[in-house]
């Protein structure tokens, strides 16, 4: 003899029933610090590529901080020209970019600074001819 069949519970020990959703579908329930910054980072590449088809090719990447560097200036972004069996890559410096800037357009304005610088580098221009608007915003 079975017993009693489980009760579905309509409401939570409070009598207040289910909850609705804590966010409206379009906003993003908990959009770390690291997926905004490297947002960031696609506008800018994105913004680049539209210019220079080139970079299509390039790898770019966020990393929390540089490899150990002797010297005073901790760099904000680096870039490695292609290899044989490797890309070019561009990295970005996710924690000295974020101690240097306040507010979310502040950081986007250096992010796209160090994108552009990078991509100036492994092009071997100026950073003004790779985006010229590079240093007036």
């Amino acid at each position: 003899m079975a017993g009693p069949a489980p009760r579905v519970r309509r409401r939570d020990r409070h009598g207040r029933g289910m909850r609705g959703p804590v966010a409206p579908p379009q906003v993003p329930l908990s959009a770390s610090r690291a997926d905004t910054f490297r947002d960031l980072v696609l506008d800018s590449v994105e913004r680049l590529e539209r210019r220079w088809p080139q970079l299509a090719d390039v790898e770019f990447m966020v990393m929390e901080v540089p490899p150990a560097v002797s010297g005073e200036t901790v760099p904000l972004g680096g870039s490695t020209p292609a290899e044989k069996n490797e890309p070019a890559r561009v990295v970005v410096y996710r924690r000295p970019v974020e101690i240097r800037t306040k507010s979310r357009d502040e950081r986007a304005l250096l992010i796209h600074e160090v994108v552009v610088e990078q991509v100036a580098e492994l092009l071997g221009l100026s950073p003004d001819s790779v985006d010229p608007r590079y240093g007036q915003e």
